[in-house]
């Protein structure tokens, strides 16, 4: 018995009439070239749209926007592997008909239109909100990190820098000693390296010197705690088991009904705290519902920001949270307060105040710098606090201190405390919901970093990496849709 033989490649073959035979009509390509042929790419902003009088044509948008949805579907995110793609993969030349632009015009597309790929990706929330893809009833968000091209030998903080300032120093004064043993010497060999190799050292240890400190003046002047060389916005981050990491928080909003991306936003803070608000108020908007449930881990824990989303009409689940806050109340609204065991306080921008749980007011009475913290107000109410029955308030001197992340100027507003109703409002997750967050929210960021091969950046600065990220998602969700419906009926609905 035989094993199965291939044809001879000696042996002459008739090849399909047509490159059209080469895709089959269930193949994705056919999706993506549907959807971006429906697109107005002036209306969303993509730059080289039009024809110029004189010179050698551009490549259409079109064509290169489809090149980038190909290549993020498939694991294929560099330009330069785009470019082989078009020579010799069948369905790229299929879906670009034969054209082969090299990989500086495939890069530059990416680099110029940040913006713009990210109103496709919101074109296209639109089109599965058509579909009735989406639930509207619950969303899960969270964040996750991806490394940064930037390397953790070309990140430092502020007190890093200053150190290498001090050995620096140290180093110069050691060959400024040996400089001095050189002149001193009859026979001019005071040392191992010359007079003119000692100057050169000396001059260049300043040069880095001089570099180091004006980082430093740098960081103070924009209120920055990091300095990355190679990509400037971003920064070192903790990322799985406790690891350290140049990064970006990509912070995702995820629907429940078909784990569908409805928004992401770039960002490069190193937590998730006061995200709730933003994303939550985003993604009821896209969805245009009025009720939303909105579910987070504890890394969400913010009270300001809870009693932000609360306001907005949201129904928020937070990890881990169990606690009373007291806000304000509508007339005849005010409600009878009950001790409290684990109360917060709720800051009240529009006042300048904050409520204590037990419904007291807290006056702004100092604003400070903190080293980690950055700006705060410090706001208390000393009658209140030596008068209140609940044992969080009592330190030495019976006062309750409520930090405020608040800047000078927002500090130094006068305060309103007049015709002030309040109500106590319990602040609890769901548990339900909870232990449902991690098979919404953590579905897509496992297919991306996984499945798609697109854990890192590959581009550098918050514009383009959130460009580059409007690809990934809009590829994710592309994926998810052709699974749900199939090609057919996807491209039947787009036409």
């Amino acid at each position: 018995m035989e094993f199965i033989c291939g044809e001879e490649r000696s042996q002459t073959i008739l090849l399909p009439d047509s490159i059209e035979e080469y895709v089959s009509e269930n193949n994705s390509v056919r999706v993506i070239d549907a959807y971006i042929n429906k697109l107005d790419l002036k209306e969303l902003g993509f730059s080289s749209t039009g024809l110029k009088d004189t010179g050698r044509p551009p490549y259409d948008p079109k064509d290169l926007l489809k090149l980038y949805m190909y290549g993020y579907m498939n694991r294929v995110r560099s330009s330069r592997r785009l470019e082989k793609e078009t020579a010799r993969n069948l369905e790229v030349i299929w879906l670009l008909r034969k054209l082969t632009p090299d990989h500086k015009t495939i890069a530059r597309f990416r680099h110029d239109n940040g913006k713009a790929l990210k109103n496709v990706f919101r074109d296209f929330v639109k089109l599965c909100l058509h579909l009735d893809l989406y639930g509207r009833e619950l969303a899960a968000i969270d964040g996750s990190k991806f490394k940064a091209v930037n390397s953790r030998k070309r990140n430092f903080t502020k007190k890093q820098i200053e150190e290498r300032i001090s050995k620096t120093t140290e180093k110069i004064e050691k060959y400024l000693a040996e400089l001095d043993r050189n002149d001193t010497a009859e026979d001019g060999s005071g040392g191992e390296k010359t007079k003119s190799e000692i100057s050169k050292i000396i001059k260049n240890l300043q040069g880095y010197k001089e570099q180091c400190q004006g980082y430093v003046a740098e960081l103070e002047r924009t209120g920055e705690n990091q300095k990355s060389l190679t990509d400037a916005d971003s920064r070192i981050m903790v990322v799985n088991n406790a690891k350290m990491d140049v990064c970006y928080n990509v912070q995702t909003a995820v629907d429940a009904k078909n784990k569908l991306v409805v928004n992401f936003e770039v960002t490069n803070q190193v937590n998730d705290k006061n995200f709730i608000t933003p994303m939550a108020v985003s993604v009821k908007e896209m969805l245009g519902t009025e009720t939303l449930k909105v579910v987070a881990d504890a890394g969400y824990e913010s009270i300001q920001d809870i009693k932000a989303a609360m306001s907005q009409g949201l129904d928020i689940h937070v990890a881990g949270t169990d606690f009373d806050i007291c806000v304000p109340a509508e007339a005849g609204e005010q409600a009878e307060i009950d001790s409290h065991h684990n109360g917060r306080c709720v800051y009240i921008a529009e006042r300048n105040i904050a409520l204590c749980p037990m419904g007291n007011v807290l006056y702004p009475v100092t604003h400070a710098k903190h080293k980690t913290q950055g700006d705060r107000g410090i706001f208390y109410n000393r009658k209140a606090c030596k008068q209140c029955p609940c044992k969080c308030t009592k330190k030495a001197d019976g006062i309750f201190q409520h930090n405020i992340s608040l800047s000078k100027k927002d500090f130094d507003k006068p305060y309103n405390d007049r015709d002030l109703a309040v109500k106590q409002i319990r602040i609890k997750g769901d548990p339900a919901l909870i232990k449902q967050r991690m098979s919404i929210v953590e579905h897509p960021f496992g297919t991306i970093k996984q499945a798609m091969d697109a854990g890192y950046c590959l581009t550098k600065g918050l514009r383009n990496v959130a460009g580059e990220f409007s690809l990934v998602f809009l590829a994710y969700n592309l994926k998810r849709v052709i699974n749900i419906l199939g090609c057919k009926k996807l491209i039947e609905c787009m036409t």
